[in-house]
């Protein structure tokens, strides 16, 4: 949890306790379960995302916060359940679609790092579609792969691959799991897109001489590096 989530977290708890203090000692009569308070549990968690400058894919958190918003109005009696429920499907699909197209115009420097190593070397493709895949590099010089698991599941283990400076890995988890063992003595710079999914990076690594970029995608799947 990086500064600026620890802050905003922090407001938000304070937020609470002083209202819950007020109402306590009869200075406001504010309802804190209010219709639709629930959703705040969608809708707080996505918004703080939205500022984790350790992770730049964004998607998940901004479809989390449509998703929240959408059952708060719902609840508040603004909009009807049964017209929000036929539209939801083909909203989120909207999203993911201009996303796609689109993410990539808003860049940072992981992002430009990525796509100018995917120009150099297109690397090897991976691909488990409702199957496993275990794919070892043994002193085998590695600089890209594109993995994908679609009802499926891939273990790439990286541990004993020769990395010369930087490689970069390129990951779509769709309904299904993507497992990346990395060496010890590389850094993992992490640009992920949870879609309903999760995407996790367990290798802690820092100021090594070698680094792993991980451009990952998990729609209602994972992806574990460790």
């Amino acid at each position: 949890m990086n500064r600026i989530n620890r802050i905003l977290w922090g407001l938000v708890f304070i937020v609470l306790g002083v209202i819950i203090a007020l109402n306590t000692l009869d200075i406001i009569n504010f309802n804190i379960f209010f219709r639709g308070w629930w959703t705040l549990l969608i809708i707080i968690p996505c918004f703080i995302g939205l500022f984790d400058v350790s992770n730049e894919g964004k998607l998940g958190n901004i479809i989390g916060l449509v998703i929240g918003f959408v059952l708060l109005f719902v609840a508040q009696g603004w909009l009807r359940f049964d017209l929000v429920f036929k539209l939801i499907v083909p909203a989120i699909l909207v999203i993911i679609g201009l996303y796609m197209i689109f993410g990539n115009v808003l860049r940072n420097k992981i992002t430009e790092k990525i796509q100018s190593i995917k120009k150099e070397n297109k690397g090897e493709s991976i691909c488990a579609t409702f199957s496993e895949q275990f794919v070892t590099k043994n002193d085998e010089k590695f600089e890209s792969a594109n993995v994908d698991a679609i009802f499926g599941s891939v273990v790439l283990d990286l541990t004993k691959a020769k990395i010369k400076d930087e490689a970069v890995v390129t990951v779509s988890a769709i309904f299904g799991g993507v497992d990346i063992i990395v060496p010890k003595d590389v850094e993992v710079k992490v640009k992920s897109t949870p879609i309903f999914g999760g995407i996790s990076n367990r290798c802690k690594t820092k100021d090594a001489k070698k680094i792993i970029y991980v451009d990952a995608l998990a729609l209602f799947g994972s992806v574990d590096i460790k």
